[in-house]
Formats: C-alpha cells, structure tokens, sequence
C-alpha cells in the first residue's frame, strides 16, 4: 500500500489526468496537427455562434479559446462562400438553359414565317383563279390587297446563333457548361497551428471567390445575350403579325369572292 502511495505521490502525470477529467464539457483542447482537426469545435459551435455572449463575452476567453474559435469562422465563411458558388452555378445552369429555349423560339419564329410566305404564294395562285371564274361576262375579279408579305424580318445574331447551336447540342449530349472551377492551389494537409488553418481557409476563399467572379462575369454575358434575343423576337413578331393580319384579310375576301360564285 505505501508503495502504491509513493508511486501516485511521485508520477508526474496523476495530478494532470485528474484535472482534465473535471475540466468542463464544453471546454476545448485543440490538438491543430490531428488529421481530424475541426472534431472539437462540434460540441462549441452554439458558444461560437453567439460569439461567448453566455460565457463572459471574447474578452474573457482564453488564447487557445479565441484560436479555435478563429479557425471556426474561418471554415464557416469558407462554407458559406462555397454554397453561394453552388448557387451561382446553378444560376449559370439555369441561364444556359434559357438561352438554348430563347435560340430554339428564334429559330421556331423563323419557321413560323416562312410558313406564312408559303401560305402566301399559295394564296395568290388561288386568288389568279376565283378572278379567273365567274363567266364570260363577268367582270374579272381582283383580289384587294392592304400591303405585300416581307417575309422574315428577323436580323439574326450570327454570334448568338452560333453560340446557341453550340449549347444545344451539348444540352442533348448531356454535357454541363461553363467553365470549370479554377485549379485548388496545393494546399498544406496537416497545419501545425490555429494560424496556419486560418491561412488555409483564406486561401480556399480566395479560390472560391475567384471562381465565383468567373461565374458571375458568364452570367452577366448570358443576360445580355438574353434581353438582346429578346428584343429581336420582338421584332419579329411584329412583322408575322402585320403579315398574318394580311394573310387573313385576303383569306376572307376569297372566301367572299367563292361564296359569290357558289351562291350563282
């Protein structure tokens, strides 16, 4: 038994354990070179979040307190920083989209007044032939006609158009857009201290921060691209509406004109 006393009385470590086993729960002993680094400041992160206002404010915490409290705002605003890059990307996957809808309603406008210049053409012959009908006495018939078909009017953008294409297509192959994130820069595995995981964080950042100029400068392209589409379908639907308004003005008066000569 006075052995054991003595052995307890001379080890150095006894009164060491004993008060770190009544250190508080929500203390934090920080080990900044352990490969799971950041695992202490789980059970902290409410005291982090109110900045210690429940525990006597910063001013009264301790160094190795204040560092780990450093290294959690940092990787907390390295977190937000990230999510408002996934939010920016998702935009530009978003504005890709739209941009491949508005070169698709670009191309449909075109289609739709090519049709109405066919309709045209097919038109006129019909009218050549109800004037040509009636009798020998008749007075030849002549169709009324307000303003002649244009056509399309539509000034496409040849830069657009081509980018739109280019976008299309890897849209059906499945492919994302847009650039990818910049190369990370090497950054160190296993930092030494609070200091130099505050430092990795801010450099982890600045590579976010990068990437998200790059994304928010696409975006920027893209809107533009979008309101100057826009405005040229815009444009062109207006002249199909004058020549549609057209189209139907003739139609009912050879609807007149044949009505008449059924009605003989």
């Amino acid at each position: 038994m006075s052995k054991d006393r003595t052995t307890k009385a001379t080890n150095p470590f006894d009164s060491d354990s004993d008060t770190e086993k009544e250190v508080p729960r929500n203390s934090t002993q920080t080990s900044y070179g352990s490969s799971s680094y950041g695992s202490p400041f789980a059970d902290n992160k409410a005291r982090y979040r109110n900045d210690f206002r429940d525990s006597g404010g910063i001013q009264n915490q301790s160094t190795q307190e204040l560092e780990s409290y450093a290294v959690y705002k940092a990787e907390e605003t390295t977190q937000k920083v990230n999510d408002c890059l996934r939010i920016a990307e998702d935009m530009r996957e978003g504005a890709s989209k739209t941009l491949v809808q508005l070169h698709q309603q670009g191309q449909q406008i075109e289609r739709t007044h090519l049709t109405a210049v066919d309709i045209d053409q097919d038109l006129s012959r019909g009218e050549k032939l109800l004037g040509n009908l009636g009798g020998i006495f008749s007075r030849k018939w002549k169709p009324q006609k307000n303003r002649p078909i244009k056509g399309p009017m539509l000034a496409r953008d040849e830069a657009f158009a081509k980018k739109g294409s280019h976008m299309e297509q890897r849209q059906r192959l499945g492919l994302t857009d847009g650039k990818t994130r910049s190369n990370p820069r090497n950054l160190p595995t296993e930092p030494a201290s609070a200091l130099e995981k505050v430092e990795v964080e801010k450099m982890k950042q600045d590579d976010a921060l990068d990437d998200l100029s790059n994304i928010l400068g696409e975006l920027k392209e893209m809107a533009q691209d979008m309101g100057s589409e826009i405005d040229r379908h815009t444009d062109a639907l207006g002249h199909v509406e004058k020549d549609v308004d057209e189209l139907n003005f003739r139609v009912r008066g050879a609807n007149q004109r044949a009505r008449k000569l059924l009605g003989k």
